[in-house]
């Protein structure tokens, strides 16, 4: 398990693949859509493709992911590629940040620098990370994935193992979002002896995946909600139930379509970008053109949104079991973000009930900021994940 140095270097003629297909798109027809009603607006979606053929520039994008250190390891026939960012100050401590879908690693481009170096960026130098950031198995460069049941159980195993076994660390920090905050949540429940503490963009819903379907929406509380409420549950649902059922119950039919298509995952992924973020229907007002077509690169270049939507399937098929019976249930400190633009609305689970869920030892809520926090509003997650972890050192 000896970690190889790793540079992204796509071949040109994957590039000139690219293209061809775009230039060849059998554009559908797209009617009484200019609000999204029916989902990805097709008058939109021409013009970012428009851009991706002539402005776009991923030779720029490349040689920006490569001013990093890149590195590929397996582990339990796992491939695992990480970036590993060298932290400036008195005592950094070591902490693996985790993105989810439709993230990638490079969601966490503008936090890297911040928390391995922050007197380099306007912070105190005692607050140093060294900064770890994998892409999700079955993502991105962390990939060709060929080992069924990795789920994000067994992600946190293998973290605990990269950190532990490959990096020499004795004890880490975690931080996540998506399907990271569910890994983070588990290192802090079954491997809280190996944690100095987590954080977490949004509240860890571990106990509500025990022995459950996750394609299954049924909320038996849901008639005893408050109107605001139900009103509140009913636009959430609406937000994730059509990519949860398909990537839970179909993921590999849906595979055949967006591999083959570039213009097909661009709409899939763009999509939640403009409804899960903090967007107000307006997608460039939190990401860059460049950003969204990068991020889809990194999914169309490794052709792994298969294996990155087979992720939920892998979950709904083992639901999670607890490790231990003590509360509460994830042990090690932690510390929480929510943001009023995410999905559910920022924080709607009353203290009490996070009390009795975690150690709770840190939470900031805010104004701004959606489900892609840590691109959309970068400073206020390093702030957080900073004020966390400051006096658990």
């Amino acid at each position: 398990m000896t970690p190889e140095s790793f540079v992204v270097e796509i071949d040109q003629n994957r590039l000139n693949d690219l293209n061809r297909r775009l230039d060849a798109t059998r554009w559908a027809d797209d009617f009484a859509n200019d609000d999204w009603k029916y989902g990805t607006n097709g008058a939109y979606l021409r013009e970012l493709v428009g851009y991706w053929q002539d402005g776009y520039d991923w030779r720029a994008e490349e040689a920006a992911i490569n001013r990093f250190d890149h590195f590929k390891v397996t582990i339990d026939d796992v491939p695992i590629h990480f970036i590993l960012k060298k932290g400036k100050g008195p005592n950094p401590i070591p902490i693996i940040l985790s993105h989810g879908w439709p993230l990638v690693f490079w969601d966490y481009k503008d936090m890297i620098e911040p928390l391995a170096d922050p007197a380099a960026h306007l912070g105190d130098p005692a607050d140093a990370f060294d900064v770890i950031v994998p892409s999700l198995p079955g993502y991105g460069f962390s990939t060709p994935l060929r080992k069924p049941g990795v789920n994000f159980m067994a992600t946190a195993d293998l973290w605990r193992t990269l950190m532990q076994d490959v990096l020499g660390y004795d004890r880490f920090a975690a931080s996540g979002i998506d399907w990271g905050t569910l890994v983070t949540g588990q290192l802090g429940h079954k491997h809280a002896d190996a944690m100095i503490g987590i954080h977490s963009c949004g509240y860890i819903p571990l106990t509500l995946l025990s022995h459950k379907k996750a394609w299954d929406f049924a909320d038996p509380g849901f008639s005893q909600m408050s109107d605001e409420d139900q009103a509140v549950q009913l636009k959430f649902l609406r937000k994730i139930s059509s990519h949860l059922a398909v990537h839970i119950l179909d993921p590999q039919t849906l595979t055949f379509a967006l591999n083959d298509s570039p213009v097909g995952l661009l709409a899939w992924l763009l999509e939640r970008r403009r409804l899960w973020g903090d967007t107000g229907g307006d997608v460039e007002s939190a990401f860059t053109c460049d950003h969204l077509l990068t991020t889809t690169m990194l999914y169309w270049l490794t052709e792994s949104f298969g294996t990155s939507v087979r992720y939920y399937a892998e979950a709904a098929n083992d639901p999670w079991t607890p490790s231990h019976d003590r509360q509460p249930v994830i042990e090690a400190p932690h510390g929480l973000s929510f943001f009023a633009g995410d999905i559910g609305g920022g924080r709607r689970i009353p203290m009490d009930m996070l009390e009795r869920a975690t150690n709770l030892h840190y939470v900031a809520e805010h104004p701004k900021g959606g489900h892609f926090a840590p691109v959309e509003v970068p400073g206020l997650v390093v702030e957080d994940i900073r004020a966390t972890f400051r006096d658990l050192r």
